[in-house]
Parts: structure tokens; C-alpha cells; sequence
């Protein structure tokens, strides 16, 4: 296979902890007293690794093709935006070989609900190959002081 078949893409998301919000991390609802602040259920995982598929296939980012001041995606849940964009790179004839990730927020800690956030992911995206790590940021910048939580993704897809 030539290096032309493989492509690389680097997603990023970042939002507000808030309070009267549910936080949804990577499609798993996570007992906390804040949530994440944004139009749909600002799921930074899933928007990460959503921005990271749309990049590695040379797309429009998430905000283009769902954009905030769509009324539409309200509260949208972005495990179905995922399957929406999954399922338009597998009309583009592209397929994933992995996905890595991290998660970075000073709380809650994340590594008990790894697992049943891969649960979510594996079958929309039909890949076991899905790493999701949990960071802190050592109580440094908005993040570490508890304001916000982060997500990072790279994947790879093959053609």
C-alpha cells in the first residue's frame, strides 16, 4: 500500500465547565456537578475526534458543517453527528485504522468511564482501535483551575 492511500488528521476541542449542564464525554453521560457549555451537548471528545476524521479526509470542520447558529443542532447529541460525518467518510471510500486521544480536565477524573466510552465509540465507528487516555493539567491555566475541559484526537485512515 503507498503512502498515498494513508491520510492523518489532528482534531481539538475546548469548553466551558458551567453549571446546569449535563457532562458528556465521548457519549458517556458522567455524574458531576458542571457540565460543558455549548450549542449541542458539547461533547469535547466526540468534537475532537470529529475534527481529526474531517481533517484526515481534507473536509469542512465541525463547525461548518454543523454550525452553531443552526438552531437544528441544539442540544444536539454528537454521537449522531459522528455517525453522520463516520458515514461520509465511508462514502468517500475511506476506512479508520486507529484513533488516539486525550481527554484533559483537573476533574472529574476520567479513567472509570473509559471503557464505557469506548463502548459508545467502537460501533459508530467500527474500529476497536480507539486509545482514549485521561490527563490533568497539574491545576495550570483554565483547564487546571477547573473552568474548562479539553480534548485532543489524531487518527489515521486509509483509502
Amino acid at each position: 500500500m503507498s503512502a498515498e492511500n494513508f491520510r492523518i488528521g489532528i482534531g481539538y476541542d475546548l469548553h466551558q465547565l458551567t453549571e446546569g449542564r449535563k457532562l458528556i464525554i465521548g457519549g458517556v453521560e458522567i455524574p458531576y456537578k458542571k457540565g460543558l457549555l455549548g450549542h449541542s451537548d458539547a461533547d469535547v471528545l466526540i468534537h475532537a475526534i470529529i475534527d481529526a476524521l474531517l481533517g484526515a479526509a481534507g473536509l469542512p470542520d465541525i463547525g461548518t458543517l454543523f454550525p452553531d447558529t443552526d438552531n437544528s443542532y441544539k442540544d444536539a447529541d454528537s454521537t449522531l453527528l459522528l455517525k453522520n460525518v463516520y458515514n461520509r467518510l465511508k462514502d468517500l471510500g475511506y476506512s479508520i485504522i486507529n484513533i488516539d486521544t486525550n481527554i484533559i480536565a483537573q476533574a472529574p477524573k476520567m479513567m472509570t468511564y473509559i471503557p464505557k466510552m469506548k463502548e459508545v465509540l467502537v460501533p459508530i465507528l467500527g474500529t476497536t482501535n480507539i486509545a482514549i487516555k485521561a490527563k490533568t493539567k497539574e491545576h495550570l491555566d483554565s483547564v487546571g483551575e477547573g473552568k474548562a475541559i479539553e480534548a485532543q484526537a489524531v487518527v489515521l485512515l486509509t483509502k
